[in-house]
């Protein structure tokens, strides 16, 4: 009997996290005796709220929010939603529809009792030019300051065994956490496993990639962490 929690961290993300929601409950039903779904809402200041409301209503308890009053970054979104996880096992992606749900499966599929991680790595990132060039140089960097031997970092599109998340504790409120929570992992006795994936563009919003003040929090957080 499968235990998993799902969860998206959503910030301004209202045209996609509704159909996003709603694709989860219907994979879930089909490969999950017991789950939930959690979004936690970063401070968003669109319509994203209002189209939690509505999910609320639909689904009931087995869907939860998780509201933060004001934007504190990826890294806190993320913690929030490990915090709220109750399942044995946790899978999360972003909320703003570059990653599939539907190819979660493909993920517990490979889930055995000595893996620890199922990770997704972008089979062709759909990104423009200069994120993809940055993208790269982001993960070449930190697997070689972090001896991180995962090949794509940066795809937040993971299966946890929740047990390990109990026995690590994460510091990183910025997209730092993607580098923390993975080298953390990676040295656990737990075996990791890496599935391709689809990436798609993004079709709503904008990215935070390229913000430059979270780019200097990054370069504090290498510096820190090394």
């Amino acid at each position: 009997m499968l235990s998993l929690s799902v969860f998206f961290p959503a910030y301004n993300d209202a045209p996609s996290i509704g159909k996003l929601v709603d694709k989860t409950f219907e994979i879930l039903g089909q490969r999950a005796a017991d789950f939930e779904v959690i979004v936690v809402n970063d401070g968003s200041a669109d319509e994203t709220a209002a189209v939690l409301v509505n999910r609320q209503q639909r689904y009931g308890p087995a869907f939860r929010v998780i509201t933060h009053q004001e934007n504190r970054g990826y890294g806190a979104a993320l913690r929030s939603g490990f915090r709220a996880a109750r399942k044995d096992f946790v899978f999360y992606t972003d909320g703003d529809g570059q990653y599939d749900v539907g190819e979660l499966p493909k993920l517990l599929d490979q889930m055995a009792p000595d893996v620890g991680l199922v990770n997704g790595y972008k089979l062709e990132r759909r990104d423009p030019w200069r994120r993809i060039v940055i993208g790269n140089l982001y993960n070449r960097f930190a697997r070689l300051v972090f001896r991180i031997r995962l090949r794509d970092i940066d795809c937040d599109f993971r299966l946890i065994r929740r047990s390990l998340l109990d026995e690590i504790a994460l510091s990183s409120t910025s997209g730092t956490i993607c580098v923390e929570l993975v080298r953390k992992l990676e040295l656990s006795d737990c075996r990791v496993v890496e599935v391709g994936v689809h990436h798609y563009p993004r079709l709503h919003g904008s990215s935070q990639f390229f913000d430059s003040a979270r780019w200097r929090r990054r370069c504090i957080s290498y510096c820190v962490y090394t």
